[in-house]
């Protein structure tokens, strides 16, 4: 990978980003969905590759034929494929920088309800997907166990997880299950929007969602096309520092490097820890298999935990990281998709669909009945947050809480924001989330389906008994 080339790679993926985002501004389809002009762009760059145009070409002409490889060169898919693992990690080290940390007691009072919910949710995808990989994909479709994971890797996780622990599923002899998790992750996206909306109207229409309004104003085609008007344009981040001191982004950027070098020594302490204690003792090693995005995350809380201590000038700004965030995020989702393997999908696809029905109906069968249980006040516009990011990630979660509550009425928005402080650091692409597939390939599925089943029933049985009474 020739500096060059590795150019080019951004260049044509800068081109498909900006032709995503005008797709998007003039499709009133695509508005609907609110799909993000990212993943309209990286299934762009996917058909425009070797892996549908090219193989299209490749029936009706002869090998050498210019488009066997699509309009797309070989040598800048390989770039695009490399970028997802490196990108996930900023992402990750983004997600506490410049946040001011509230303190437990607070996190738990407001977020706890949607705590319990979240956990349950996700874990028990864990259950699901595994008691389908342990009794019906792998005796009958020979599909690895480690396919157990792919549920909650896929939809709370999302697109950048999925990408993220592709290493991972290579050195665990699971290849395929990065593209199944990757595809997944997409199928996610798409159902948490459209069955979230679905059960929007129907909460509106049988008054279970009672902060909508009788003009329906959150289900309204205005700013759907993404479009910031000129009148209302905010600034994108603060300016800490003077330019010509140091430029802002760069500080920020190295702020974010600072977290991921934390996160790197915590990894690399920890699998020099179980080289010395318990991995010889028990011929099992674990941490040599965990990628380094969820330690970056843990990097970023303690570099904001310093600069809230140390630094009186607090020069991290939170909108700043957010551009950061989002630009990272927006390159993963891009170059991940546009490296799919169609053929892996179709060579497991009765896998796939399995893991992806499966995978949804346990989410809407929680939220129908389990969260009106779990969650004491206003259920359904804080649920439907849990429901869009158990589906379909974060992003889907807010999105959805914006449409059952256009003016926050509801405590469900910052509900939402404090259970991240107590979610995403374990599941959702957290430590657990990156040890599961380690956990399954050293001790099998059966003990992490006990472990999940166990923990799912903790959070069941604390959510009802203890949330759900009050």
């Amino acid at each position: 990978m020739s500096p060059e080339m590795v150019g080019l790679a951004f260049i044509i993926l800068g081109l498909f980003i900006v032709i995503g985002k005008w797709i998007r501004v003039f499709s009133p389809l695509l508005q609907k969905l609110f799909l993000p002009s990212s993943i309209i762009a990286g299934l762009l760059a996917l058909f425009f590759g070797p892996e549908i145009l090219g193989r299209i070409a490749g029936i009706f002409a002869s090998d050498d034929f210019f488009l066997t490889d699509g309009f797309i060169p070989e040598e800048v898919v390989a770039v695009w494929a490399e970028l997802p693992g490196l990108f996930i990690n900023i992402v990750f080290a983004s997600l506490f920088l410049g946040k001011t940390l509230p303190s437990l007691r607070k996190v738990w009072i407001i977020g706890g309800p949607q705590v319990a919910m979240g956990q349950m949710v996700s874990w028990g995808q864990y259950v699901v997907g595994l008691l389908l990989a342990i009794f019906f994909l792998a005796p009958v479709f020979g599909v690895n166990p480690m396919a157990g994971a792919l549920i909650e890797i896929s939809f709370v996780g999302g697109h950048g997880t999925a990408a993220g622990l592709s290493p991972t599923f290579s050195e665990l002899g699971f290849e395929e299950g990065a593209d199944l998790a990757i595809g997944l992750a997409t199928i996610g996206i798409l159902t948490g929007v459209i069955v979230g909306i679905i059960l929007i109207n129907w909460g509106a229409r049988t008054g279970r969602a009672k902060e909508i309004g009788g003009e329906r104003q959150g289900l309204s085609s205005e700013g759907r096309n993404g479009i910031v008007e000129l009148e209302n344009r905010d600034s994108a981040g603060e300016m800490t520092t003077r330019p010509e001191s140091i430029e802002p982004l760069s500080l920020h950027i190295a702020y974010v490097g600072i977290a991921i070098l934390i996160g790197f020594f915590l990894l690399e302490g920890l699998i020099l820890l179980e080289a010395l204690t318990w991995g010889p003792l028990t011929d099992t090693y674990l941490m040599i298999y965990v990628p380094l995005f969820p330690l970056a995350m843990v990097g970023g809380i303690i570099t904001q935990l310093i600069s809230d201590k140390y630094d009186r000038f607090r020069l991290i700004d939170r909108k700043m990281i957010n551009r950061i965030s989002g630009f990272s995020l927006d390159i993963l989702i891009v170059s991940a998709l546009a490296t799919v393997s169609l053929t892996v999908i179709g060579e497991n696809f009765a896998a796939f669909a399995t893991l992806a029905v499966a995978g949804v109906v346990w989410n809407v069968l929680a939220f129908i009945f389990l969260a009106p249980k779990m969650i004491p006040t206003y259920w359904f516009e804080r649920g439907i947050g849990d429901f869009g990011q158990a589906t379909g990630i974060t992003a889907t979660g807010l999105l959805l809480m914006k449409v059952a509550d256009p003016d926050n009425r509801t405590p469900a928005l910052e509900g939402f924001g404090y259970k991240q402080i107590l979610f995403e650091p374990f599941v959702g692409g957290g430590l657990f989330t990156a040890a599961s597939l380690p956990l399954i390939f050293q001790f099998g599925p059966v003990a992490v389906l006990i472990l999940a089943s166990v923990v799912t029933l903790f959070w069941l049985l604390f959510g009802l008994l203890y949330f759900g009474r009050k």
